[in-house]
């Protein structure tokens, strides 16, 4: 091994900040920064309904004392009779009456929660003629199981991924951020649906993907994957609710939107929720396929863009196929009670697969799954691109194109090149990353 050799060595999981990624930066990340934080600006609701104090019932909480059951009144020859009949007696917990004893009907009912004494339960407070309240249980108070959940979820994942687990919870927040204050305020403001889930769903990946994975080679070629595809699904979502002619109204959800939300584009509401639903899954694998061809350029620093995006294809096929029976299945659970009131109706399978909702899920399944498929080849083909323009070490090229002597192979005598006495012969490590750095302590 010759002094003159300017060998790299890379830190596991870590990427260097090559000229080449930082042209990509320059010119396609940051038009692509600007132009969403423009859309953003453009798209921004002003005059979002607020939600008014109607004269309907109050919600108060309580807590259950006792269940005295009693025997349900006869009803009519042919008439279902009732189930469930008796009364609670609830200690309210909030609102005007709170800290008094009320007593109110056993909840019946298809649905209705079934109550015992010690329970916590939501109660809807009717004010009668007399100034008082008529109360009626309607749910279970969860709020404290599912913040302690939400608590042991958070506690896993920090515990697990670390500063890597914080940064992923602070990218979560982001996601819920720019959902609950731009994108769903935007869409009742009668901005254009698609428009704005482009836009959000920009935003989302740009700070999401970097606050995670830091300023690193891996992360700008994923944003640029993840950018590709999701224009890519957003035309084949036009397309193809276009072809199949999608409403956008196929349950009692829209159709009640449409009365109260006459102005919100349900069509366009229908394209926004295929773009949202399939960045999730896009940028896994966009950053996976990037983070493969980096580790891979790592291995073998004498493959050229062939191998690399040979190699890395092979691993984004084995993902694919996994990730696309994921969607079917997140699709198929969510719709299983529609699909058990079709099989139960003895609905032939034309008719329910034609069905305006069935074909929603089918159309939402399909677009998401070829711009999750079109993501591999692109991401990937942008990596190999990236790490095979590197410039290679003369003893890395010869000893990866010599055959194998003396019982070491190619591999091996390429991997020799690399010792840690080299980092001592004066020559300095690539540029890295300090936010990618601070990411990757593993303390």
């Amino acid at each position: 091994m010759t002094a003159g050799h300017d060998h790299h060595h890379h830190a596991p999981g870590r990427s260097p900040v090559l000229p080449h990624a930082r042209r990509l930066t320059l010119f396609l990340l940051i038009p692509a920064v600007l132009l969403t934080a423009l859309g953003m600006l453009l798209l921004w609701p002003h005059d979002t309904p607020q939600a008014t104090e109607g004269d309907g019932p109050l919600r108060v909480t309580g807590e259950v004392v006792r269940v005295v059951a009693q025997e349900c009144a006869p009803v009519p020859e042919g008439d279902t009779p009732e189930e469930n009949c008796g009364t609670v007696t609830v200690r309210v917990t909030s609102g005007v009456d709170d800290g008094k004893e009320i007593t109110t009907d056993v909840p019946s009912g298809p649905g209705a929660p079934e109550v015992e004494a010690g329970d916590e339960v939501t109660m809807l407070a009717l004010e009668s003629d007399d100034g008082g309240y008529q109360y009626s249980i309607s749910d279970h108070e969860r709020s404290r199981e599912l913040w302690l959940l939400g608590a042991a979820f958070a506690l896993a994942v920090v515990a697990f991924g670390r500063w890597r687990g914080l940064t992923a919870l602070a990218g979560l927040a982001v996601t819920f951020v720019i959902l609950l204050f731009f994108i769903v305020p935007a869409i009742l403001d009668g901005r254009s649906p698609i428009m704005v889930a482009v836009v959000g769903s920009a935003a989302i990946m740009l700070i999401v993907l970097y606050l995670t994975h830091g300023l690193s080679t891996t992360t700008h070629i994923a944003v640029a994957g993840t950018l590709a595809s999701l224009a890519i699904t957003t035309v084949l979502a036009e397309v193809a609710t276009g072809a199949v002619t999608l409403s956008g109204v196929a349950d009692e959800t829209s159709n009640y939107l449409t009365i109260t939300q006459s102005e919100v584009n349900m069509r366009g509401l229908l394209l926004a929720g295929i773009v949202i639903g399939s960045l999730g899954v896009l940028d896994d694998v966009t950053v996976t396929q990037s983070a493969t061809v980096t580790e891979l350029a790592i291995a073998n620093p004498a493959y050229g863009f062939r191998r690399l995006y040979g190699a890395a294809t092979r691993i984004g096929r084995a993902h694919i196929a996994s990730v696309i029976n994921t969607i079917v299945l997140a699709y198929a659970g969510a719709s299983l009670p529609l699909m058990l009131l079709f099989a139960a109706g003895n609905t032939p399978v034309g008719e329910l697969l034609t069905s305006q909702m069935i074909a929603q899920e089918l159309v939402r399944s399909a677009v998401g799954t070829i711009g999750l498929v079109a993501a591999v080849p692109i991401t990937t083909a942008l990596a190999a691109f990236v790490a095979s323009r590197e410039p290679l070490p003369a003893a890395a090229s010869t000893a990866a194109d010599a055959p194998a002597t003396g019982g070491i192979a190619a591999d091996d005598a390429s991997s020799a090149e690399v010792t840690p006495a080299a980092e001592g012969n004066g020559r300095r490590p690539p540029t890295e990353d300090p936010w990618a750095a601070f990411v990757d302590r593993d303390r």
